[in-house]
């Protein structure tokens, strides 16, 4: 049987029609003198009826048949009895009254339900994958990425963009994370590896005058896991030419609005909020910051450099900062509850978290005898304490500062219930460090990239003080999680040269590594720049999951393993040996 139909388009104005429909058994239910059977396609679910009456060879075949079996049906749609009417189903209102069926393929009982909400293992849902994308929200999920993705397109095509495929197979640079490497049957003992981005490939075609490039793009990290991230993950990948920073925020602004409207049916506003990486990181500890929320941290160091509270006096005396948040009606805590507060202070690498409470009619805390009455009214003033209120302290060097009191403002959040999950809150992160210096290395490294461009009024700095350079680099932040990064790039060769070498690379390093990027750029570069974004996080925003895996069609676990087909796995000998390769006991 051809199928006419599928199951959500039929309706009231299809009453009387005879159709052929074909899908999976959702459920069954014999009533006796008659059998209702929930039909489901990628559609939606329909009610099919099987009477003796109508035809008695169909109606004893489904009284054999069970959940997940693939059936063809034909039959006639009926409106339903007003008492019958499912408001639950777009289709509720009607039904189909069968007069021939066809088993096309019979299925064993699923180790899980077919249905949303199911609590079954992870592992087991990855096992069956095939199984658990038939459940509704998980088929929804991949219907809402063909849809952001198609829209994409739509909108860069609209707007100049050519979409470009770069190659899988590429020249290992291990810089940042680990390369996937492929070895050569060819070229015995060398490889190939897959590509992190496609970076260099993207400003060579800014080179060749594509000036508006982007791709949907495969990328592999052999990375350490986590609930937002995978080996291999997909990005939006795009670069201009011929562009400023704001020519990047305004087009992608503009994407995100279309995009938000397609995916979640919502209105965005555009213009979105700019923070500096050096405001990011005092007024809320991170670099991404959530802003649904309040709870901002307080700068202290400058108000309290001269108490004598030696935990504060130290740390400022060796180069750190004191930095405290105002946990309004956060009196209420137990001790126990401020003592687990503390623990996350520990460890994320300070010695302990100081406290006071804002009690009725005093202050509870061991640090306030450390304190004249006028430091503490400075202290209080700064922080807008109330009574009720609960004022945490950390006090060490910034960056620990910051990891600190910007985990702790989360962990608050969770724990009072402050966060709107409704809001949309998107922010630019921009003037980045240039470069970070890596203690275990002893050199400087690249804190985006090392093709990222340094502001144009910090050039002087690269020789006399490379970690005071701004990068014109720039993240997209949504809700805490940071969505997209892009940068302008480097366009002229010598400058591309000094920051190989400040980055440790000698000539003869980088040109075995980068010298057909330097090459490119002998002949005419524009000056580019570009933006990528995780399509995988994106999605995993607007379907309100907690795991990027669910909205990925065939995700691997946390150790980077698909259960379905087992891979990683061990290859044969034979092949082994036309790679030239040999496994170590």
């Amino acid at each position: 049987m051809q199928r006419t139909h599928n199951a959500s388009e039929l309706n009231t104005e299809s009453v009387g029609q005879k159709v052929k429909l074909c899908g999976w058994i959702n459920t069954r239910r014999d009533h006796g003198g008659l059998i209702f059977i929930d039909l489901r396609d990628r559609s939606g679910l329909i009610q099919i009826v099987f009477s003796p009456e109508v035809d008695e060879e169909s109606f004893h075949l489904a009284e054999k048949v069970r959940s997940e079996y693939v059936i063809a049906v034909s039959g006639t749609v009926a409106a339903r009895t007003p008492a019958t009417i499912n408001p639950n189903l777009s289709t509720g209102d009607i039904e189909v009254f069968i007069d021939q069926m066809e088993v096309l393929s019979p299925a064993k009982t699923p180790p899980f339900y077919i249905e949303d909400g199911v609590e079954a293992d992870e592992n087991l849902r990855l096992k069956h994958r095939y199984l658990d994308l038939r459940r509704p929200e998980m088929l929804k999920n991949m219907m809402l990425r063909h849809k952001v993705v198609k829209a994409i397109r739509d909108f860069l095509d609209g707007h100049g963009f050519m979409e470009i495929e770069t190659p899988l197979l590429t020249r290992s640079t291990p810089e940042g994370a680990r390369d996937y490497l492929v070895p050569s049957r060819v070229h015995p003992g060398e490889f190939y590896a897959l590509p992190q981005s496609p970076q260099i490939f993207k400003q060579i075609l800014m080179v060749a005058g594509m000036e508006k490039y982007f791709q949907i793009a495969r990328c592999f990290r052999d990375e350490d896991l986590r609930a937002d991230r995978q080996p291999e993950f997909t990005q939006l990948d795009m670069e201009m030419s011929f562009i400023e920073e704001e020519d990047v925020f305004a087009l992608v602004e503009k994407m995100m609005a279309v995009l938000f409207k397609v995916g979640m049916d919502c209105d965005i506003e555009t213009d979105f909020i700019r923070l500096s990486y050096g405001d990011a990181m005092q007024r809320f500890g991170s670099d991404k910051p959530d802003l649904r929320f309040g709870l901002e941290i307080e700068d202290l160091t400058e108000l309290v450099k001269d108490v004598d509270f030696k935990v504060f006096s130290a740390a400022i005396e060796a180069g750190g900062a004191v930095r405290a948040i105002n946990v309004k009606n956060g009196a209420s805590f137990t001790r126990r509850e401020i003592d687990e507060l503390g623990k996350i202070a520990v460890d994320n690498g300070a010695k302990g978290m100081a406290w006071i409470i804002v009690a009725e009619d005093e202050l509870r805390s061991p640090i306030t005898k450390f304190f004249t009455d006028n430091q503490m009214e400075s202290i209080l003033g700064r922080l807008k304490a109330e009574k009720g209120d609960l004022l945490l302290f950390c006090a060490d060097q910034p960056a620990i500062v910051a990891r600190v009191l910007g985990t702790v403002r989360l962990e608050l959040a969770r724990k009072m219930e402050l966060i709107d999950e409704s809001l949309l809150k998107f922010a630019w992160i921009v003037d980045f460090p240039l470069f970070e210096y890596d203690d275990d290395e002893q050199r400087y490294v690249a804190v985006h990239h090392m093709f990222t461009a340094p502001r144009a009024e910090d050039a002087g700095l690269l020789d006399s003080d490379p970690a005071l350079v701004k990068a014109r680099a720039y993240d997209l932040i949504l809700n805490g999680t940071e969505i997209g990064g892009g940068s302008i790039r480097i366009h002229q060769q010598e400058l591309q040269k000094k920051i190989f070498s400040l980055l440790a690379m000698t000539p003869e390093i980088y040109n075995e590594k980068f010298g057909y990027m330097l090459e490119a750029f002998a002949y005419g570069t524009p000056p580019h720049g570009g933006i990528a974004f995780g399509i995988d996080r994106l999605l995993m925003i607007m379907a309100g999951c907690s795991s990027i895996r669910d909205v990925i069609a065939f995700p691997k676990t946390q150790s980077a393993v698909c259960p379905m087909t087992q891979a990683p796995a061990a290859v044969n000998a034979k092949q082994l040996r036309e790679l030239s390769l040999k496994i170590r006991e």
